[in-house]
């Protein structure tokens, strides 16, 4: 009878378990794949099918067809509920189990409101294809509600649009809202006009992009404000409701509200019984191991993972990949016999954000960009770390066209049956 060959496991199908399981092709090993969703996401570009400029299937592929040429991995799509350390299973929703004799678990973040879960109903956050084009049927739709709404104070609350939090996500969405809203309005709409738009990003902190550089933040907040858009720094939420966003003693009311403030990672923790950090993270092993289970490997926004300059390691999608590869690296050495320590050295390409068309900003760490080079050199690291060639070209047309004309290609809104009930927020969309 021939010998089994090792179980290796992987539970999500994100940067950091996609780039695992692909460095272990052609590995002598059983390698399975779980997912929830049947397709890996590039997120960083996910704010783009949120405004309409790309299509979901831009930024989402199917993850049986990226491993298509790789024999030894098969994809589950299934609902992972819990892990039995014990029995070296992991639990899945329909009451199956998956064993392993090695676990990768990649799991990624969920939106975290602070204590107040209940904000989730109106201010809905940006990680899934389902939450971008959710967010986009509320924008397309506000325009269309204030074209017909004969009322000045209803037609300025549809009009309005606040973005909660000035990381990365919320200022891209900040300028990408106040671009939608003038290609979609000149020359299209009668009633409302691109100058009644209102575009309002609530920050907590003294400042926007606060990872990034003092100048480089000044910058953005110069940027945003020439764009149009409102800003208000140091002000924390206090209410979030279906007719406004409270901050600070003040009050506006909008109908569209985006939660872009903050994470938590997913309940990997709790599925192995062990106490995370306040954000719900594993503080993991010098080679990304469990500490007492050398088996399991945590990786991606649910690991904590210290540098050697004690900084942690940020929760990005290259920091991610970089950890996915690394734990396939250790998988393989033990499979030889080496079971020697092998740290992990996260290496940081730089931070990117953009603000709009022509604007961006880019610190390398030995020197910074910003402006217009800058946006080119954004987009062009985004379309070469996207994983299919056809969907790099299909995007670059797709900018080069919005640069050209200002005119975004995914403006379509279909009704189902959801348009009845909930005509702002549960219409069905292609």
């Amino acid at each position: 009878m021939a010998e089994r060959k090792d179980r290796v496991v992987i539970v999500g199908g994100g940067f950091g378990g996609l780039a695992a399981a692909k460095a272990l092709k052609g590995a002598d090993i059983d390698l399975t794949l779980i997912d929830r969703r049947n397709h890996h996401l590039f997120q960083p570009l996910l704010y783009q099918v949120a405004t309409a400029a790309l299509s979901p299937s831009e930024v989402a592929w199917p993850i049986r067809h990226l491993l298509r040429q790789q024999d030894n991995a098969r994809v589950l799509m299934a609902t992972v509920i819990g892990v039995d350390k014990a029995a070296r299973e992991v639990l899945l929703e329909d009451g199956t189990s998956q064993p392993y004799d090695t676990l990768v678990l990649a799991t990624g973040a969920q939106h975290a409101y602070f204590g107040h879960d209940e904000w989730e109903a109106f201010a809905p956050g940006l990680k899934t294809v389902e939450d971008a084009t959710a967010i986009r049927r509320k924008l397309l739709l506000a325009l269309e509600a204030a074209e017909r709404e004969s009322d000045a104070e209803r037609r300025r609350a549809l009009l309005t649009f606040a973005i909660i939090g000035a990381g990365p996500t919320g200022v891209e969405m900040a300028g990408a809202i106040v671009e939608l809203g003038r290609a979609s309005i000149r020359g299209q709409f009668h009633t409302i006009r691109p100058e009644d738009l209102r575009v309002l990003l609530i920050e907590g902190g003294d400042r926007v992009l606060p990872t990034f550089r003092d100048a480089l933040s000044r910058y953005t907040l110069k940027s945003l404000l020439g764009s149009g858009v409102e800003v208000e720094l140091g002000q924390m939420v206090s209410g979030i409701d279906a007719e406004g966003v409270s901050f600070g003693d003040k009050r506006i009311e909008t109908r569209t509200v985006i939660w872009a403030a903050g994470v938590a990672a997913s309940p990997v923790a709790k599925w192995l019984g062990i106490e995370g950090d306040k954000a719900g993270r594993i503080k993991v092993g010098p080679d990304l191991s469990v500490p007492e289970h050398a088996e399991i490997f945590v990786i991606g926004d649910v690991a904590s993972i210290a540098q050697d300059s004690g900084k942690p390691v940020p929760g990005v999608a290259p920091a991610a990949k970089q950890a996915g590869q690394h734990v396939a690296k250790v998988i393989r050495r033990r499979q030889s016999g080496n079971r020697s320590p092998l740290p992990f050295r996260y290496k940081h390409a730089g931070d990117l954000a953009t603000i709009g068309k022509c604007a961006a900003v880019i610190d390398f760490g030995a020197f910074t960009l910003k402006g217009w080079f800058a946006w080119w050199i954004w987009g062009l690291a985004h379309i070469y770390f996207l994983v299919e060639t056809r969907t790099r070209i299909i995007i670059a047309m797709s900018w080069l066209w919005i640069y050209l004309t200002g005119q975004r290609s995914a403006r379509l809104i279909t009704h189902g049956e959801a348009a009845k009930t909930a005509p702002l927020d549960e219409v069905d969309e292609d």
